[in-house]
């Protein structure tokens, strides 16, 4: 009977820990997410503008560059177009990053959530996992939205080139269907799965990691139940987004020049990455691979920040609780509460197994 009972008692404990799992909120995080984009987006559009149009230009050794700097660039597109100018393809980058951002940063969280073990810590190796499947769910909607995004953009560029025809969403989204089918909206998505699951593969590990070194806010009297203060996420979020950024920006450069469907008449045409890289470096040099760096770094980096502020206030658990949305006057702590009792029990259940 003793050995029958002491083979039970880790089978016992395993079957508490399943059961006592907490559940993973998916719906607050989608909404997070989303809105997490729509504010991000809004902020540091303009900036992503410069960006595009800096790292669109192919300029040969004894060719004058049109935009010669962020800030030359910025000045010359606000001169011409105006502030409304900067927002140019806004509108659809708005519309998608909503389910972009909500796929990037819920997928995340939840392989961390099944890549964690019963204490809900996670080794090195699995967090950049977790990451990299995020990165690669997240294609399904980032590969048209930057295609479509990237030709309003650079419309201002080629038009100064003299392509003087201004595009719409959904005139290029439509002329590609008509010519290509629906996987006309999904040119480069070699180049952006490349992008985005090495993005995330280096972004979330040294954002979680950044995040516990952080001072805490702590709501039980013994400590064990803290989280790090907004500001000190907000942080984390940027510098890991910024690093992270610099980082695959000449995987970004390959991306841009590849979904770029209008050029002007001086600039080449790429069939690939492979073609798209051997030509960037024998034409314009390493540098080229960095063009718009310091504007994707400014751009991601508060991008990023912005995202783990929201995901801190909690926001979209407020707005269900709000409109009675969340079953059982679901908080913004009741998901941390949670895991804290079930930590407890699997303590306890352990604890009982040893003796």
């Amino acid at each position: 009977m003793d050995a029958m009972e002491t083979m039970d008692k880790p089978l016992s404990t395993m079957s508490a820990y399943k059961s006592n799992k907490p559940d993973f909120p998916l719906l607050p995080k989608i909404i997070n997410g989303g809105i997490a984009g729509i504010i991000g987006v809004t902020c540091v559009f303009p900036i992503d503008l410069v960006k595009t149009r800096l790292q669109s230009q192919s300029i040969k050794p004894n060719e004058i560059p049109q935009y010669k700097s962020m800030a030359d660039c910025f000045r010359k597109t606000f001169a011409k177009e105006g502030f409304f100018g900067m927002y140019r393809g806004s509108a659809v980058n708005i519309l998608l990053i909503t389910p972009e951002k909500a796929i990037k940063l819920t997928a995340n969280d939840f392989f961390r959530h099944r890549f964690s073990d019963r204490s809900g810590k996670i080794t090195l190796h699995r967090e950049m996992i977790a990451g990299s499947l995020a990165g690669l769910c997240q294609i399904v909607i980032t590969t048209p939205m930057e295609l479509l995004k990237i030709q309003l953009q650079d419309a201002g560029r080629v038009q100064t080139s003299g392509l003087q025809e201004r595009p719409s969403a959904t005139r290029i989204a439509l002329s590609l269907i008509r010519s290509k089918g629906i996987f006309g909206l999904y040119r480069g998505t070699a180049a952006t799965m490349f992008r985005d699951v090495t993005f995330s593969a280096i972004y979330f590990p040294m954002f979680a990691n950044l995040n516990k070194l952080g001072p805490k806010t702590t709501y039980s009297n013994n400590g064990s139940d803290s989280e790090t203060v907004f500001w000190a996420s907000f942080l984390a979020g940027c510098v890991s987004g910024g690093i992270a950024a610099a980082a695959v920006n000449p995987i970004d450069v390959i991306k841009t020049r590849l979904q770029t469907l209008k050029r002007a008449e001086h600039e080449q045409h790429y069939s690939g990455i492979r073609d798209a890289f051997i030509r960037i470096w024998r034409d314009e040099g390493i540098k080229a691979f960095f063009k718009g760096a310091g504007c994707r770094v400014m751009v991601i980096a508060p991008l990023f920040g912005i995202a783990q502020t929201v995901y801190y206030l909690g926001v979209a658990e407020y707005l269900m609780k709000k409109f009675r949305l969340a079953s059982d006057n679901y908080s913004h702590n009741d998901y941390k509460q949670q895991k804290q009792q079930t930590t407890k029990k699997l303590r306890m259940t352990e604890n009982l197994s040893k003796v």
